[in-house]
């Protein structure tokens, strides 16, 4: 699944933050309601803490958000707490394991360097082997 392609990519912590207020919620009521210390996610969103490391803390958070499993948004919420800490997303590590392979040509392309023909085509045969 893809990330929500309609909103402005952001800052996991700003994406928390603009979420909280989307609910209508202030950040103490939000903790209140959802069982959060507020100095917690005032430091998330501030960027003075990273995203949740566990998987399962991170979940938490995004059903507190009310994220729905499964949706653009759910998964572009991951996407964003990884892209935050520089780590790939934890469905794409286990799914795709061989992608790290490949990371020397994703760095050729964002340098603008040329990327072969050989070079796309071996990973997505990669690709499609691991699904």
């Amino acid at each position: 699944m893809k990330p929500a392609q309609t909103k402005p990519q952001m800052q996991f912590n700003q994406l928390i933050k603009n979420r909280r207020q989307e609910l209508g919620y202030t950040l103490r009521k939000f903790c209140e309601a959802k069982g959060y210390d507020p100095s917690y996610i005032s430091r998330i969103e501030n960027g003075l803490l990273n995203p949740p490391t566990d998987q399962e803390k991170l979940r938490g958070l995004a059903i507190a958000l009310e994220y729905e499993d499964g949706t653009p948004d759910w998964v572009h919420f991951f996407d964003s707490a990884a892209a935050y800490k520089y780590e790939f997303p934890s469905d794409i590590k286990e799914n795709f394991p061989k992608v790290v392979e490949f990371l020397p040509a994703f760095y050729r392309a964002v340098r603008k360097e040329k990327v072969t023909e050989t070079d796309i085509k071996t990973l997505l045969n990669t690709l499609r082997q691991d699904q």
